[in-house]
């Protein structure tokens, strides 16, 4: 997997308003494949990304891509090979759940009836009820089937599960990598693209192969999962200079640092590994 030709591409992101800056100098490269977990701390501009990547908010400086096309002027072509799930899902309120899954599936060449009744099933959706009575989660079930009935290339996920029980969130996670369409169906288009951010790490961190870290409005690390399990030490109180370089992190609390041991081979042996929540808690000590 390369970059050679990414799916999705930031350059210099950033968003200012009078009171706060959210995004602050995001360049992000994402390769044709990838499992992006974007992880961070409420209000560290995850959801401001997303909605920037798929054109709803217009950033102060920088520019967003998506399939090498500018994401405030989305092609239709683009439009349908995306999926994307919003923190507090935009519906249809007055429809029926069945109608507003067959209404949206209109504005999509690639909506399968049959791939759409069966996500619906295996999210245990309530296609009878009305879409003002459904509960938070189901209403987060009939965003999630929106997203995928269509089988994108391309899904953003704004905390798609954080209503979910743990057994949907399972079913979720299998939609996710199993509900694609044949290879004939779907052409030269072989590997679906995902960007998920979500609290629950360790949901997180059974799929991802690439982490994104935001904190404050910029990107604190983005990397292959793998490397970075193979690469960062949880080193207490080194006990040598760590060059600058390979310091991601130190915590002001204890002095244990987060090193690369890619820039400081030294301390290959050092320390210990990092589960993805215990880095999570290093990179915002």
């Amino acid at each position: 997997m390369t970059n050679d030709n990414p799916i999705i591409e930031t350059s210099r992101l950033s968003m200012r308003y009078e009171y706060a800056t959210v995004l602050n100098d995001i360049s992000l490269s994402v390769p044709r494949g990838a499992v992006v977990g974007l992880v961070g701390r409420n209000g560290a501009g995850k959801s401001t990304l997303l909605r920037c990547l798929v054109g709803l908010e217009e950033p102060s400086q920088g520019s967003a891509q998506l399939f090498n096309c500018p994401s405030l002027d989305l092609t239709d072509a683009v439009r349908e090979r995306l999926g994307y799930v919003a923190q507090t899902p935009d519906l249809f309120e007055w429809m029926e759940v069945t109608e507003h899954l067959r209404t949206i599936g209109q504005a999509y060449p690639r909506w399968n009836e049959e791939r759409c009744m069966v996500l619906a099933a295996r999210m245990n959706l309530p296609i009878g009820r009305t879409v003002k009575n459904l509960s938070g989660g189901d209403k987060q079930k009939l965003a999630v089937v929106l997203a995928l009935a269509h089988d994108p290339d391309l899904l953003l996920l704004d905390e798609p599960v954080s209503n979910l029980d743990p057994i949907t969130r399972r079913e979720f996670m299998r939609a996710l990598f199993l509900d694609r369409a044949s290879e004939e169906e779907r052409g030269a288009n072989k590997e679906r693209t995902i960007i998920i951010s979500s609290h629950l790490l360790t949901d997180l961190e059974r799929v991802v192969s690439h982490v994104a870290f935001m904190r404050d409005g910029r990107l604190q690390l983005f990397d292959a999962w793998d490397s970075l399990l193979e690469h960062l030490r949880l080193v207490p109180q080194p006990t040598i200079d760590v060059p600058r370089a390979a310091l991601v992190c130190k915590n002001p609390r204890d002095a244990q640092c987060v090193i690369d041991t890619r820039l400081a081979p030294e301390y290959a042996d050092a320390g210990r590994i990092l589960s993805l929540d215990e880095l999570f808690e290093e990179l915002n000590a």
